[in-house]
């Protein structure tokens, strides 16, 4: 069966990314892998795990990670789209490569932000840094902010 890879970050641009998503693992009766890459788990100097603050606060977020992924998985198959989630820590790029590498999917769909080419610049960009490097084709869905309704 085909397999589409959708990195999914949580952003304002996730429900345009989920939605191109359906409707091509729809048109090619496709599967669709969802993953969401958690930040690698901090480093700290010496042998101590860090800090009970930090530590509590890093689970904290892969638990919240792991319900909205656990929900769009969910909506995915209430769609009749078979779908499997993998939550992962690491660096986005690298792990979503890996993960494309692993599972051969024919197509990612992942979100593009728009934050601008200074930023870019400096931090790079994870959609930039998979287009650059997959394998297979990249659909970047673009992150559109929907203006405001005027107040009267």
């Amino acid at each position: 069966m085909n397999t589409i890879l959708v990195p999914v970050d949580f952003s304002d641009a996730g429900p345009d990314v989920m939605a191109a998503a359906v409707t091509m693992a729809k048109a090619f009766n496709a599967s669709v892998l969802l993953l969401h890459v958690a930040p690698p788990e901090p480093e700290f100097l010496g042998y101590d795990p860090g800090p009970q603050s930090v530590r509590d606060s890093v689970a904290r977020q892969c638990h919240e990670a792991h319900s909205r992924l656990q929900a769009a998985e969910k909506n995915f198959s209430d769609q009749g789209i078979a779908v499997t989630a993998l939550l992962i820590q690491g660096y986005p790029v690298e792990k979503i490569l890996h993960e494309a590498e692993k599972h051969h999917p024919f197509l990612i769909v992942m979100g593009s932000h728009g934050h601008g080419a200074l930023r870019n610049l400096l931090v790079g960009s994870v959609t930039e840094g998979v287009m650059r490097r997959a394998t297979c084709p990249v659909l970047v869905v673009p992150h559109r902010v929907k203006p405001n309704p005027p107040l009267m």
